[in-house]
């Protein structure tokens, strides 16, 4: 393992001899690969996904950005040549043990039996593999693509060896309907991915530890955002020449964690507008912001939230509520991330849980009716995508595109019905919906 200080290489001998240290400039290393159970990772890969995030030490991001961008990762590499060569060494095993056991009793025929009894349940443990939420769709296609690679190959040598050595039709038609049944399977779960939940391979107080861990080394890392949390200095009062000024737009978020992802990014310097949280962050400011922004009868509202029962409400909320804009003339534009958006792209990080499924349930008519029933029906299984899945970079090319298209070409006195390239059409009074999440 290399040094982050130096890049002195250190073997595992050389690091345990200097106390876990490098041997050439003494400095300790974070993590120690070999002692770290299932996920095991070197501090040049730590390093690496620091400076990806935040590309290159230029954006901030959240703590839950970095567990879902370290499992992105974890499950990025690829297992198809190791798969291949433990399927192989497997089955020459399993055959010279049990083959040589079984000859005295079934002869020679013994050994094909073995490797189709092996074989049976390296289909189905492929299968398995092909549809498992703990995989990416990366993964999960690469288990499908084996068991097409497994049925030729059965295909292949089984018919060829029930001909050629055995002289056996029962053997020829066993290996011939294995081979296309595993060729099937594995045609079938590579097209047919799907958007299938999955779960993190990491977990918050993993991520929590090796952070603290790191810091605890290298020092801090200076892009990570904490907690977000009041703000409140004095009274929280703005100078009167700014309360005097309106802004023409606002970005309400559904969470103040990104509404501070938005801000300590400088996203409402660059485009020009506010940022507040449905939650009430920035606390300090809330209340003047949000009264400037009501008295702005042209004011744009842009919306931005998860796709998940409490993110598609806050279109409706926004609208209806008359602490926000019930009685103004703005007009809101709903940029995502809408259920419709996700349910086809299964490259999308899709959790899922029983408190999401409950929420869906409990949906007012009000939020229904903006949604088709294939929506209803996934945000009702406990289905949903996170904001903080995408990375700082693409989070900010997404939201900043949103707000471009509605402004570019979605005249809002004018047009009610809004055609966009997925064919679906969305009408409402005041409302919008950019489909721009992909």
């Amino acid at each position: 393992m290399k040094c982050i200080q130096c890049q002195t290489d250190n073997n595992l001998k050389e690091r345990t001899e200097h106390g876990g240290c490098c041997k050439n400039c003494g400095h300790r290393f974070a993590f120690e690969p070999t002692s770290m159970g299932e996920l095991k990772f070197t501090d040049p890969f730590f390093a690496k996904i620091i400076a990806d995030i935040s590309v290159e030490n230029t954006l901030y991001f959240t703590p839950k950005q970095l567990g879902y961008f370290l499992d992105r990762r974890l499950k990025s590499r690829s297992y198809l040549v190791g798969l291949l060569f433990f399927w192989m060494f497997f089955n020459l095993l399993t055959t010279a043990l049990f083959g040589q056991s079984l000859f005295l009793v079934f002869g020679k025929i013994s050994f094909p039996m073995v490797v189709i009894i092996v074989n049976i349940f390296f289909i189905f443990g492929l299968y398995q593999g092909s549809k498992s939420n703990k995989l990416s769709l990366k993964e999960r296609r690469q288990y499908a693509r084996l068991l097409q690679i497994l049925g030729i190959i059965i295909l292949g040598g089984g018919n060829w060896l029930s001909i050629a050595v055995f002289n056996s039709f029962p053997l020829f038609a066993i290996c011939t309907i294995l081979g296309m049944v595993s060729i099937y399977l594995g045609i079938t779960k590579f097209i047919n991915q799907g958007n299938i939940p999955q779960t993190l391979l990491v977990g918050r107080s993993e991520v929590e530890a090796w952070l603290n861990r790191w810091t605890e080394i290298n020092g801090n890392i200076n892009k990570i955002l904490p907690s977000p949390r009041s703000e409140n200095r004095g009274n929280g009062e703005i100078n009167a020449e700014i309360t005097a000024y309106s802004f023409d737009r606002v970005v309400v978020t559904d969470s103040a964690a990104i509404a501070q992802f938005l801000i300590a990014n400088n996203f409402h310097f660059e485009n020009n507008c506010a940022v507040l949280s449905i939650t009430g962050y920035p606390e300090n400011i809330f209340n003047t912001v949000l009264e400037m922004l009501r008295r702005n009868p042209e004011l744009k509202v842009y919306a931005i939230h998860d796709a998940s029962p409490r993110g598609v409400a806050l279109v409706n909320y926004l609208r209806t509520n008359p602490n926000w804009f019930s009685a103004s003339t703005a007009t809101i534009y709903d940029l995502g991330l809408i259920p419709r958006q996700v349910i086809k792209n299964p490259k999308l990080f899709m959790g899922n849980s029983q408190e999401s499924a409950q929420e869906g349930r409990r949906l007012g008519p009000e939020i229904r009716s903006s949604l088709s029933a294939e929506e209803v029906t996934w945000l009702e299984s406990g289905n949903f995508v996170e904001l903080e899945s995408f990375s700082p970079r693409k989070l900010l090319q997404i939201i900043t595109q949103g707000i471009a298209l509605s402004r570019s070409s979605i005249d809002s006195e004018a047009v009610t019905n809004l055609n966009y390239d997925d064919g679906d059409t969305y009408s409402s009074v005041g409302i919008f919906l950019v489909d721009s999440f992909g």
